[in-house]
């Protein structure tokens, strides 16, 4: 069974209904995306990225997996799929897809600011200035923020390493360093790119590029792959 490694970003989840804030010209739900997505925006102001994720939580909950999402766990029936993702969102797991790792953290998860290690499933509860962990450490959403090391992605890097086929999804790879995992791939391995906004010219010759959305690009992706 050959190994599937698939990167998704924004743009999968986009279709869903989960808002971005690269379509906004840096604003995110109306805030400054270094004010609600940064440490440094955390240790000025933690109460409004408690609240911001708080609200970002619930609308998390009011969607639902999209065609794509889909799409990507039904390829585990022929192929050993993983999915590296930059979202925060469980919209792969709700599809069903089993092999998902997080790059930048999980909306449903809590941290203890003061004990990396500590990490708890909340669901879909809220998380207030005073919950604490049992050290006595404010708990903080479990989200890798700009300025921030990203602890998943050396493990990312070893499945990119072991890729028969790789496709990026919703995702220009403007953002790193998850956007240099495409150098672990093998250089013999078919690579396809499904994203509107993807800059050919910056991509080697050799991948495949889909510039359309998650859903109608998967289509296309279906295509190719029977004839891998």
């Amino acid at each position: 069974m050959k190994n599937v490694v698939i990167l998704t970003g924004a743009g999968i989840s986009a279709e869903s209904g989960i808002k971005t804030f690269r379509d906004s010209n840096g604003l995110w739900e109306n805030h400054d995306v270094m004010e609600v997505a940064s440490i440094s925006g955390w240790y000025k102001n933690p109460a409004l990225i408690l609240e911001f994720y708080n609200q970002r939580r619930k609308q998390a909950e009011t969607v639902l997996p999209n065609a794509a999402h889909l799409y990507l766990s039904d390829l585990q029936e022929k192929y050993n799929v993983q999915i590296i993702t930059q979202n925060v969102d469980d919209l792969h797991e709700r599809a069903g897809s089993k092999q998902v790792i997080h790059l930048h953290g999980k909306l449903s998860e809590a941290k203890s600011e003061g004990d990396s290690n500590h990490v708890i499933d909340i669901a879909k509860k809220q998380i207030q200035l005073g919950d604490f962990c049992p050290k006595g450490h404010q708990l903080r959403p479990n989200i890798v923020w700009f300025g921030e090391e990203v602890p998943m992605l050396d493990k990312a890097a070893a499945i990119c390493e072991t890729a028969d086929i790789f496709v990026i999804i919703g995702t220009s790879l403007q953002v790193y360093p998850a956007a240099g995992l495409i150098y672990n791939v093998p250089s013999n391995c078919p690579v396809f790119i499904i994203d509107p906004k993807v800059d050919e010219i910056n991509i080697p010759n050799h991948y495949t590029c889909i510039k359309t959305s998650a859903v109608e690009g998967v289509k296309i992706l279906e295509t190719h792959l029977k004839n891998i």
